[in-house]
């Protein structure tokens, strides 16, 4: 016995039980072993097999390359503030019903229309008298009613068109009259900032003409840090968000408000997922402005060289059909109108490195790498070399008897 073991365990023999264990198992070992996901034969072989009775095919898989990465940056690309609402100012500052107004006549002496009004100390000698009007709330029409000037149309207007108005129909019945319409208190040219601020407000509005930031301050700021945030101005029945930085970032897109806006400052915590061969596997928070997948990798500590393979690095994501060619094809989607797609990008050709930097990671990407198939076979030449050099300890200790 002791004999045959010498035999059988000297070292070239045990490289050649090594060989034929691996050349037996060949077939097996890379869906056999402990692996941290599918190689990327395994994932090309299950989207090319994956379709239903009809031959309608679910996941889709996309190469990655510079007219892919285009196609999904043009259906991204948000719209402006600055070109849905424009950056032209408004004139002045309209009064709305609800308003309260404060309205006061100067009358040159001698003054008899309201004769009553107390003299202005400011006018100095000349005795000039002013009256001033009891508070009045516009009302539900829009008007405020003067005494021997009637119902006046304030809604809509700015204080100065409601003044040249007063003093045109008091010019034939006060002497040389002079009107000053004051706004006490603004209830309707205000906008409300809610959401993920110091302090939900709701700010006043007024000639100088407020813009997004200006309500963002009287807010007491963000309670988040800047570059998660998105600021949601909704204005009538249109609703649109841009992330904050692009709001400091380009003044364009600080628009002045309008009475009535709405914004909403939105925390936008947005994460992808690093799975596979990398140098870490954990869930990843980036900015709201968003990240290309150059620099998602790079947060992911990279490829590793013992184990990755280059040829395998997959984007799953549920896509947009406007980010897809689907001209003439009939692809199935989910209840959420989604199109299950896995990207496939290929690092050992260095003209990826620049397409990496432009093609946009999206919130819930899972982001993977496969290992290189001769990282699987060393697994396994691994195990088998375990399994034998413990015989092999055994046939030389029992040599060693003899």
């Amino acid at each position: 016995m002791s004999r045959i073991a010498s035999v059988l365990f000297t070292p070239s023999s045990l490289l050649v039980i090594a060989a034929a264990l691996n050349l037996s198992a060949c077939s097996t070992y890379s869906t056999g072993l402990a692996s941290s996901g599918p190689s990327r034969a395994l994932v090309q072989e299950s989207v090319a097999n994956q379709g239903d009775s009809v031959n309608v095919p679910g996941i889709q898989l996309v190469d990655i390359d510079d007219t892919v990465a285009r196609r999904i940056l043009s259906s991204q690309k948000q719209q402006l503030f600055s070109e849905t609402w424009g950056t032209t100012r408004k004139n002045g500052f309209l009064i709305g019903s609800g308003d309260v107004l404060e309205v006061s006549v100067w009358e040159a002496p001698p003054a008899a229309l309201f004769g009553s009004g107390v003299i202005d100390p400011r006018s100095g000698p000349a005795t000039t008298h002013v009256t001033t009007f009891p508070e009045q709330m516009v009302n539900s029409d829009g008007m405020i009613n003067i005494p021997f000037a009637g119902q006046i149309a304030a809604n809509g207007q700015t204080t100065h068109q409601i003044e040249k108005e007063l003093i045109k129909r008091l010019k034939d019945k006060a002497n040389q009259p002079q009107v000053l319409v004051r706004v006490i208190h603004n209830n309707t040219a205000n906008v409300t900032v809610v959401g993920e601020v110091a302090s939900s407000v709701r700010m006043p509005l007024t000639p100088r003409g407020e813009r997004l930031l200006d309500a963002l301050a009287a807010a007491g700021g963000v309670r988040q840090p800047i570059n998660k945030m998105t600021l949601q101005l909704t204005r009538g029945d249109k609703v649109q968000a841009l992330p904050l930085e692009t709001i400091i970032r380009d003044p364009k897109q600080n628009i002045v408000l309008n009475p009535g806006d709405v914004i909403t400052s939105i925390f936008q915590p947005n994460s992808f997922t690093v799975l596979g061969a990398t140098g870490k596997n954990e869930e990843m928070n980036f900015e709201a402005q968003g990240i290309s997948l150059a620099q998602a990798l790079a947060r992911a500590g990279g490829l590793e060289d013992s184990r990755a393979d280059a040829k395998g690095v997959f984007i799953f994501r549920f896509e947009s059909p406007a980010a897809m060619d689907l001209a003439g094809k009939t692809v199935r989607m989910t209840p959420e109108g989604k199109i299950p797609v896995i990207y496939r990008l290929n690092l050992k050709d260095p003209a990826t490195f620049f397409v990496a930097q432009s093609f946009p990671v999206q919130n819930k990407d899972v982001l993977y790498v496969s290992n290189a198939p001769a990282a699987e076979l060393q697994k396994f030449l691994n195990i088998i070399v375990s399994a034998i050099y413990p015989i092999a300890n055994v046939a030389s200790a029992a040599n060693s008897l003899k």
